[in-house]
């Protein structure tokens, strides 16, 4: 127990809260900028057991903010990188490397193997694939976000009979106004930092059970400056759900809003390819569920948003990423 010491001696955590860390199964969504710094950080105080996912391998690009990866890492799957850098960090973690998507087919059995969530992802179709999902099992979600020279972290979802928390719904009911990436609009390394050892943070206040919970308080930085609010209020916001490839049934009216240049194979074979769709377009039939897709979703919610000022049927989502 030497390792723990020097934060087994806080009032708050003891031998009964390292044992609670050691304890924990924690879901990592990503292994970029703010998932290496929860990693590094979590493993270190001796969480028991770390499920990784990630599809991405390391890019050269990766490193002035994602430390925990060399050189001698460029083309290796981010997720067994790292599992080889927490091995060597603490081996007394287990760490279960997936290189994969985090999609509406597999969250669910995921978070259900994990008594906490973060989202480290760079997509926000996965942020809200991991907030629905999590809303739905009762389980806590920290998720953050990083772009420029700002971002956030907030602590969602959980058992509402303990302490829960509204979902990243209650707060962002809308589709984002942009769909910059840290590939097109930057990000610089100790803001990913910050944010993620944050995250951390709270993940590690949620497995002790410290009072006041982080699960309803929301930090943002910007412009050099933290600020935070609690929205244990705020109340739950409808809206359109994402669903997996593999959802899709031979009933569901679906739209492909890629450009054939951007995608010659479309959705579906039976898919109608209708980049503009949304305030013009044929209307399903009466019953009929309409499946919206694009590469990361966000023009398939702003479309949803203009079918259904003229439509009231249901309305999915699908994310395809680069496929």
């Amino acid at each position: 127990m030497n390792r723990y010491i020097r934060q087994m001696v806080l009032p708050e955590l003891g031998a009964e809260g390292q044992d609670r860390i050691a304890a924990a199964r924690v879901l990592i969504v990503g292994a970029g900028g703010l998932g290496v710094p929860v990693l590094q950080y979590l493993a270190g105080a001796g969480i028991g057991h770390i499920t990784l996912i990630d599809p991405d391998t390391v890019e050269e690009t990766n490193l002035h903010r994602q430390p925990i990866y060399r050189m001698k890492d460029l083309g290796r799957p981010k997720t067994r990188a790292a599992a080889m850098a927490v091995a060597r960090l603490n081996p007394a973690v287990e760490i279960e490397a997936l290189v994969d998507r985090l999609t509406p087919a597999n969250a669910p059995a995921l978070i259900d193997n994990a008594d906490l969530v973060l989202d480290c992802a760079d997509s926000y179709a996965a942020s809200y694939t991991l907030s629905d999902a999590c809303l739905a099992a009762r389980t806590p979600l920290i998720s953050a976000s990083a772009l420029g020279l700002g971002g956030y972290v907030g602590g969602f979802c959980g058992d509402p009979d303990r302490g829960g928390a509204p979902s990243l719904r209650a707060l962002f009911p809308d589709a984002p106004d942009g769909g910059q990436t840290c590939a097109t609009a930057g990000v610089l390394g100790p803001v990913v930092g910050m944010l993620g050892c944050l995250q951390a943070q709270m993940a590690l206040a949620v497995v002790l059970g410290l009072s006041p919970s982080p699960l309803g308080q929301f930090t943002r930085f910007d412009g050099g400056r933290f600020t935070q609010f609690r929205f244990d209020t705020a109340p739950e916001a409808p809206g359109p759900r994402f669903i997996a490839p593999e959802d899709i049934t031979p009933r569901d009216m679906v739209i492909d809003l890629r450009p054939k240049d951007e995608a010659p194979r479309k959705a579906t074979p039976g898919a109608l390819r209708m980049p503009g769709y949304g305030d013009i377009g044929p209307l399903p039939d009466p019953g009929q569920r309409v499946v919206l897709t694009c590469r990361s979703g966000l023009r398939a919610w702003r479309a949803a948003d203009r079918l259904s000022r003229r439509w009231d049927g249901e309305i999915t989502l699908l994310a395809l990423g680069d496929d």
